[in-house]
């Protein structure tokens, strides 16, 4: 065996005889030295025994035992180009020599040094070569370069593993980057990640935000699979930027960060409850709502899908007072000379909390008019007591004549006050006699003969007796050829007001009378001149802003042709005082940002300056586009704040003692207490919601001679609007050609259609594919104010054609239709003229003092010292406003110094356009209230009222 194990080391040089003799004398030489070794090791055994030592039983002998490797060679690998060392350790070894890649290594590139254990007495040897980047990069091969350690010993020889040399590298490039995600909130969040090539494999780890990530201190974080990084579910505060890092011994790379946003979805709170039902008696509605904050959207979240309010119809039971029966028979007469009779309060009984019968429920009363006989001692007392009580029924009978008398002739002393001052102006005119000494009378001195019948329908105009000189005898009656006396004594005539029935009334075409249409239908030709003009007379200032100088009168403030106005009532602003009011609607785009479903549905108004305080609520006037139905629209009044922001100031819906919101079918009147920009938003609650539009149909020839341009304008139906598209018109020289017309809008996400038809075949001709457009939904529904128009260009074959005739057809998609028929002239001599409306004040957007209102002074003073006391039967202020259907609300009013008077502001403000005095008329001769205070006033109360009035107004 050992000379097999000798014959088997590697022979270096070998092709020389020289080296070949070199080999073998060492060969002896170590045979030689290996039995010394083995001489010495007996002799020094010897020698402890001789000693008297025993050697440990641990020791093996010599010759049982192979060499085994105390360290083998690891794997390694070369970094740039250091060299790496390979080691190994074997005992009992007599040599140890690398073999790498089935070669030997020289002997001279071998370093190796032998020591002794010193618990086993073995001799171990330790062996080490380099292996540089050359010697790797030279070699070619199958496998990865190795190396192997070979041990020698007396028993043979032992191999250790195999160790591979490699060198290490780290690309620069990712294979895959992270990619940034967006994901719901709980959602799962999956950041793939492969890393550059290297050798070794290189480590991953992850960073948010330059932080290392420690998955084992998070159990929703998962970073084992094959690199990618797991969120199992993904929360708010997972947002950010994540970087995937990858590191070896060679170097560090860093992945493109990837940004992971987790967003929330709005979510719907609760329900609310149902509110009360909003009228305590009959048929109204109840509602509730909730809001999109569980949770609120956040980081591009989306918002809550659905209606934030709902409502249904409610029916609340109507309190019924009670009523007493017709009284009962008298019973029969009692010893006592008394009979009774009895009623019930069951015609009807009281139901749903109504009122108990007021009233005693029985009566007695003496049943032998006062000459009961029962403690009458003698028969002659009985003639004195008859004498007596026919003495009394004498003097009652004459005591109720007189008064009758009286009252009879008091009836033609009632006040009266020309009704023309109340309604207007040209009415019918009934008068009555007078009482001496009244100096609201129109004539005082004068005695009409009640024997002669004549009548006057002509038109007196009469003025409130402040303002001008009562008219006399001669200036007032003498012309008049036949007058007829009718006698009134009711509450209408102690106020100024006559008979409705006979009431020639008086209407003013305004832009939005109340309770009528506002269509642009055709009108009788003997009012037509005066409610309309052309488009070339409009006022032709772009600028919509007004201003006026107010003071303690008050008056009213209006921009011609917009339906914006201001109502600054009577006594707002301080004595001695004056301001310089301004009102004015912002255009351009608008600064209110709409949210969720919100439109604006009007123009933005400011009036100022600010800083003006009044001590009465002033009345401000807006246009709006919405068909009024509470069940479809949700009303909001937003105010804009100094730093840009707007707030609510209140929603229609709500009760609020801090503002007044009267909503009209084409306006908006708003009670307020500061000046500043105000606009009205509507939040479509179903898709039945609607927006009246108004279109309108302009033409004009093109540069060239042959082209005629048609121009169809869809705008929101307020006169502002409308007066932009006439101003953007006239500077195009544009002629309209027919009668704007109404077109109903509906918040149902359909798009609008506009398209021309009927077009003569031989005479005109319009581009292929050019005869419709559409309009989509959203640039319609939310165009805030902004004229919405298509032009459509038509070109004649020859110019011999002036003629036009066709259809212009605008309809929404499963929606309305309106059809306006186009008949015009091209040429501008033979063009027929176009009419549409205009205001009736627009030569008067300034009115001040008495002027400005509808209701004189006088008459207002009396109504409001009538309805402002309360009175027992309900009779007051509620019943005021209720007539004049303010029906909601009526708490703000409670809170005012003088509730009629701020209702009368607001039937002014109402009111403006067409002076419908009858309606107030109606609604006081309703309420039937006589106060003794108004007839029973004295000359001497009634001049001193007017002087003081005077002078506080300067007359």
């Amino acid at each position: 065996m050992l000379a097999f194990g000798i014959s088997g080391l590697p022979a270096m040089g070998a092709s020389s005889s020289s080296a070949r003799r070199c080999g073998l004398s060492r060969t002896w030489a170590l045979l030689l030295l290996l039995l010394l070794l083995l001489l010495l090791g007996v002799e020094g055994a010897l020698r402890g025994k001789d000693n008297g030592e025993a050697l440990p039983e641990s020791i093996p002998s010599a010759p049982g035992t192979l060499p085994h490797f105390i360290q083998e060679p690891d794997d390694a690998y070369i970094i740039k180009s250091n060299p790496i060392v390979l080691r190994c350790r074997a005992a009992p070894a007599m040599q140890i020599f690398f073999k790498c890649n089935g070669e030997w290594v020289h002997q001279n590139e071998h370093f190796s040094e032998e020591t002794t254990d010193e618990s086993t007495g073995l001799k171990v040897r330790e062996a080490y070569i380099n292996v540089t980047r050359q010697q790797v990069e030279d070699f070619h091969g199958p496998e990865d370069y190795w190396c192997q350690c070979v041990a020698w010993s007396h028993l043979g020889t032992s191999k250790s593993r195999k160790a591979s040399v490699r060198i290490a590298y780290l690309r620069k490039n990712f294979e895959q980057d992270p990619q940034g995600k967006e994901v719901p909130l709980e959602g799962m969040i999956v950041l793939h990640c492969r890393p550059p090539e290297g050798v070794p494999a290189a480590e991953v780890e992850w960073l948010k935000n330059e932080e290392i990530i420690v998955a084992a201190e998070d159990e929703n974080i998962d970073t084992r699979a094959d690199h990618n990084l797991i969120i199992r579910q993904a929360r708010l505060s997972d947002s950010g930027n994540y970087t995937c890092m990858a590191n070896n011994i060679v170097a560090k790379r860093r992945s493109l960060s990837a940004t992971v946003v987790v967003y929330v979805n709005g979510g719907w709170s609760s329900w609310t409850e149902w509110s009360n039902c909003n009228v305590r008696c009959g048929r109204g509605w109840q509602k509730r709502s909730r809001t999109c904050t569980n949770p609120a959207p956040l980081n591009g979240g989306a918002f809550c899908e659905g209606m934030s309010v709902q409502k249904i119809t409610c029916t609340s039971l109507c309190p019924v007072d009670g009523a007493w029966e017709a009284w009962s028979e008298w019973s029969v007469c009692s010893p006592e000379c008394e009979h009774l009779r009895v009623r019930e309060c069951t015609a009807p009984p009281p139901r749903n909390g109504g009122k108990f019968c007021e009233g005693p429920n029985q009566e007695s009363e003496n049943c032998t008019e006062g000459l009961c006989i029962h403690d009458i001692e003698n028969a002659t007392d009985i003639a004195l007591y008859s004498g007596l009580g026919a003495a009394v029924i004498t003097v009652a009978v004459i005591v109720i004549g007189v008064t009758l008398y009286r009252r009879s002739q008091s009836e033609y002393g009632v006040d009266v006050i020309d009704s023309s001052a109340l309604t207007g102006g040209f009415q019918t005119f009934n008068f009555k006699t007078a009482r001496q000494g009244n100096s609201l009378l129109l004539n005082s001195s004068m005695q009409p003969d009640l024997t002669v019948s004549r009548t006057y329908s002509g038109p007196i105009c009469l003025q409130d007796p402040i303002d001008k000189e009562l008219m006399t005898e001669s200036s007032l009656f003498n012309p008049l050829s036949d007058i007829k006396v009718k006698v009134q004594s009711s509450f209408m005539v102690s106020l100024g007001v006559t008979d409705r029935s006979e009431y020639q009334r008086k209407t003013h075409s305004g832009t939005f009378p109340h309770d009528s249409n506002r269509t642009f239908n055709s009108i009788h030709t003997k009012n037509k001149a005066a409610y309309i003009q052309n488009l070339s007379t409009l006022c032709k200032q772009n600028e919509m802003r007004t201003t006026g100088v107010f003071g303690h009168l008050g008056g009213r403030l209006g921009i011609p042709n917009t339906g914006v106005s201001l109502l600054i009532p009577h006594g707002a602003i301080p004595e001695e005082i004056s301001w310089e009011i301004y009102l004015s609607i912002n255009q351009g785009e608008s600064s209110l940002q709409p949210e969720g479903s919100e439109v604006l549905l009007g123009p933005e108004v400011t009036c100022g300056p600010p800083e003006v305080t009044v001590s009465t609520p002033f009345a401000l006037t807006i246009p709006h586009c919405a068909e009024v139905n509470s069940e479809h629209w949700n009303i909001h009044v937003k105010k804009k704040k100094h730093q840009g922001k707007w707030e609510e100031v209140m929603s229609v819906e709500e009760e609020t003692t801090s503002c007044y919101c009267l909503w009209d079918p084409y306006a908006c009147h708003i009670l307020l207490d500061s000046f500043g920009t105000y606009a009205i938003m509507g939040e479509s609650l179903s898709d039945c919601s609607v927006k009246e539009l108004k279109v309108a149909v302009f033409g004009s020839m093109s540069c060239n001679s042959l082209d005629y341009s048609l121009r169809v304008y869809c705008v929101d139906n307020t006169p502002c609007a409308f007066q932009e598209v006439i101003s953007e018109e006239r500077q195009q020289g544009g002629q309209l050609l027919e009668e704007p017309k109404l077109l109903h809008f509906k918040g149902n996400t359909f798009s609008l259609q506009i398209s021309v038809l009927d077009i003569p075949p031989f005479l005109w001709r319009i581009k292929p594919f050019t005869a419709c457009q559409e309009v989509p939904f959203s640039r319609v529904w939310r165009n805030n104010q902004q004229p919405l128009h298509c032009a459509f260009s038509l070109e004649r074959y020859t110019p011999a054609t002036t003629q036009l005739s066709c259809k212009i057809c605008v309809r929404q998609v499963k929606g309305h239709e309106q059809i306006l028929q186009i008949q015009t002239s091209i040429l501008e001599t033979e063009r027929e003229t176009i009419p549409f409306f205009a205001h009736e004040d627009s030569n008067f957007p300034v009115q001040m003092g008495p002027q400005a209102f509808k209701i004189p002074y006088s008459i207002r003073q009396r109504i409001c010292a009538t309805f402002d006391m309360p009175n027992a039967k309900g009779k007051d202020w509620q019943m005021l406003a209720q007539k004049n259907s303010f029906n909601r609300n009526l708490s703000y009013f409670a809170t005012q110094n003088s509730p009629s008077a701020v209702i009368l502001d607001l039937w002014e403000a109402r009111h403006q356009h067409d002076g419908d005095l009858d309606s107030l008329a109606c609604a006081l001769e309703e309420i039937g209230r006589t106060q003794p205070q108004i007839s029973d006033l004295t000359e001497t109360q009634i001049e001193e009222s007017n002087f003081s009035y005077s002078r506080q107004n300067g007359l």
